[in-house]
């Protein structure tokens, strides 16, 4: 079974990460053009937190947030949710679904390898299933047929 560093490889895209004192409208901006859901908050060498699509729409909800005005740093995520790089394709699925998350960051010796996004869990699973079904051989049924009366 796959497991979270052969997905980050199948993947084979780097994390897209922000400084902390950038503006919540160019993270926004970043994920656009990048076309992802989520940017690592970052400085220097050490991860700070996450700013995902999600938190921006519950942030343009609040009295005085201002994209243009806000920081990252007074917005993002701060608690990282994390597997190891050797946990299985279902243990993924299990993480994302039973915590209500989109984004989860990889660790391989008390560093962060990357991060994989439900929707890189979820084409995993379905290429696991479809090379499972592949590997059937289907001769022993055809001759399964409903008899006609």
């Amino acid at each position: 079974m796959k497991t979270a560093e052969d997905i980050l490889k199948e993947k084979n895209k780097e994390m897209i990460c922000i400084a902390p004192d950038t503006s919540i409208f160019d993270a926004a901006r970043t994920m656009v053009v990048n076309n992802i859901g989520a940017v690592i908050v970052k400085e220097g060498e050490t991860i700070h937190g996450i700013y995902t699509e999600r938190d921006y729409l519950h942030d343009s909800v609040k009295e005085g947030f201002d994209p243009k005005s806000g920081r990252v740093r007074d917005y993002m995520t701060c608690n990282l949710i994390f597997a190891s790089y050797d946990d299985p394709l279902y243990k993924l699925q299990d993480m994302m679904l039973g915590m209500r998350i989109r984004h989860l960051l990889i660790q391989k010796n008390k560093q962060y390898i990357g991060m994989l996004s439900a929707g890189d869990v979820t084409r995993a699973g379905l290429n696991e299933s479809e090379n499972k079904l592949k590997s059937v051989s289907w001769n022993y049924y055809e001759d399964w047929k409903w008899k006609k009366k």
